[in-house]
């Protein structure tokens, strides 16, 4: 019996968000959904050609060898403690401001995103440091881990990025370029979410935590005076004390070095591909190298012993998260042999083609539709879905494709963080112990924050080409 060919999309797409839905590791639901439909569309030993030949061709791309490499960079770079120094210089700069706390936080992501290249990590970091600090000094909640979780996702856009990287790899793109476009989108971000902290912190706090009510009127009696409690009574009183309010560490007190290493770090990898002296995965490995030494700088002190194990758990921890990755693409790789068979692509562009609204329409309706997969699908599935199909799509329509790389990665962002899969929320959930539902609860306004930065890039594309037209490919 002959299937439809359109039938035969419908099943292979329902397989697979059913395969997704029972959370099936999404390497096998992509693999097993794109072998069904080669076996539908062909026959089963056509289907086991491609599975056998699939794994090699799809891993065997020179491009891919910057994913260990920066996974490997990212991880040494925990290991090397950088997280933890770019945090208290940014607490130190950033305390006396509205929010100053949170504005730290935001910082600290973004230079940590700088040199690890993962939301996820950079998430898990910093919510173990920042979500207990801030809620030591009156910050709800809500308010605390939803800033950490938003700014988590910094990690997909500034370089390197393992989802940048992966974008180029699948569309052909020049990772160079890609790379290179992710920073001014990055930083622009960073800055919308200081802005809106600075705008809101005050009145959040204030109404949200007695702590800080009394912090401020203790401060209204003096810097010698404190109120204290009347034993057995419930009732306070003010006494004159010397208030024990901690002194603010000096600035030539502060880990300086943190910041320097992750200068190093990002002109090694930019600087290398901007000048055209190394090639990307070049600059990836030495900056894994130069990333490894900084460790090895740091933990100088704590012995042998522990430099070694440290090292051999990073390598451990870069292997698992090179192997996750590297078993997505070739699933994706199955899924997009498929693809190509039924000649989905093609069937794609010529419909929206013959659309009579303006190519920008098209585009906004292709990026809008990102929104909806990010609600239930986790980031990888969707880049690997969707690019295979609506790259070809938008570049036909004559737009570049380095900007569209740069919009689809911002929205992914936004899907790391809308419920109900919201892969940051949980992360930084799992590791404060707050609800995962408050956690949504203090995102929600800065997702519509990240959309208004889309919204600008959608509409100066140049805020995005412009470092790109400067790199040397």
């Amino acid at each position: 019996m002959i299937i439809d060919t359109s039938l035969i999309i419908v099943i292979v797409l329902a397989a697979l968000f059913i395969l997704l839905a029972l959370e099936t590791p999404v390497a096998f639901a992509l693999g097993l959904s794109g072998a069904l439909g080669l076996v539908l569309l062909h026959n089963f030993g056509y289907a086991t050609n491609v599975l056998g030949s699939v794994p090699f061709t799809a891993s065997s791309s020179f491009t891919l060898t910057m994913i260990p490499m920066f996974i490997l960079m990212g991880t040494l770079a925990v290991k090397a403690r950088i997280a933890e120094h770019v945090f208290a210089i940014a607490n130190r700069v950033f305390r006396k401001l509205p929010g100053g706390l949170g504005c730290a936080t935001v910082m600290a992501c973004a230079g940590f995103a700088a040199v690890s290249g993962s939301s996820v990590a950079t998430a898990a970091t910093m919510s173990q440091m920042a979500v207990g600090e801030m809620r030591k000094y009156g910050y709800p909640a809500h308010f605390a881990t939803g800033i950490v979780a938003v700014a988590g996702t910094l990690g997909v856009m500034i370089p390197p990025s393992i989802m940048l990287v992966l974008y180029a790899v699948l569309s052909s793109e020049s990772p160079a370029a890609v790379l290179a476009a992710g920073i001014v989108p990055g930083l622009l971000s960073a800055l919308a979410y200081i802005i809106y902290i600075m705008v809101v912190a005050r009145r959040v706090i204030v109404q949200s935590t007695s702590t800080l009510e009394s912090a401020l009127e203790d401060a209204a009696l003096g810097a010698d005076t404190m109120r204290v409690e009347v034993a057995g009574s419930g009732a306070t009183a003010v006494q004159t004390k010397t208030r024990l309010a901690p002194a603010l560490p000096p600035l030539s007190s502060l880990p300086w070095r943190g910041l320097v290493r992750i200068g190093v770090l990002f002109l090694i990898v930019m600087g290398g591909l901007y000048t055209g002296f190394v090639t990307p995965t070049e600059s990836a490995a030495i900056g894994a190298l130069a990333a490894l030494a900084i460790m090895v700088i740091e933990l100088r002190r704590d012995g042998f012993a522990k430099m070694r194990s440290t090292a051999v758990s990073a390598l451990k921890e870069s292997a698992v998260s090179t192997t996750t990755v590297f078993a997505i693409v070739v699933g994706s790789m199955v899924l997009s042999t498929f693809f190509v068979a039924s000649r989905v692509p093609h069937r794609l562009t010529e419909w929206v083609t013959s659309l009579d609204v303006p190519g920008w329409m098209i585009v906004a309706i292709l990026l809008l539709l990102l929104i909806p997969m990010g609600m239930a699908l986790e980031s990888i599935s969707i880049l690997v879905i969707c690019v295979p199909l609506m790259h070809p799509i938008v570049t036909g329509l004559g737009f570049d494709g380095v900007w569209f790389a740069i919009l689809v990665v911002k929205l992914i962002e936004v899907g790391l963080v809308t419920p109900p899969v919201g892969v940051s929320c949980f992360v930084v959930a799992g590791t404060t112990g707050v609800p995962v539902q408050t956690v949504f609860r203090g995102i929600l306004p800065l997702v519509l924050v990240e959309l208004g930065v889309v919204v600008m890039l959608f509409i100066w594309p140049d805020l995005v080409l412009f470092l790109p037209s400067l790199v040397v490919q």
